[in-house]
């Protein structure tokens, strides 16, 4: 991996925090106000799932396996 390709990727990696965060504080906002309907609830939890994939195969591609 080259030094472009690392940049793009912690771009990535931060840009997706930043949406899974946003997505954490919607969907506790909607569950704590009782204003969410089970169908965006659901959605809005799948999306959150996704991401935290997409985060953790970007992490293990930046970071290395180490093998102790």
């Amino acid at each position: 991996m080259d030094e472009l390709e690392y940049r793009e990727l912690v771009l990535t990696l931060a840009a997706l925090r930043i949406e899974h965060r946003k997505l954490d504080a919607e969907i506790n906002y909607l569950s704590d106000t009782g204003t969410g309907d089970q169908v965006t609830m659901m959605r809005l939890k799948k999306r959150k799932l996704r991401l935290r994939d997409e985060i953790q195969a970007i992490e293990d591609s930046i970071i290395p396996d180490i093998i102790a």
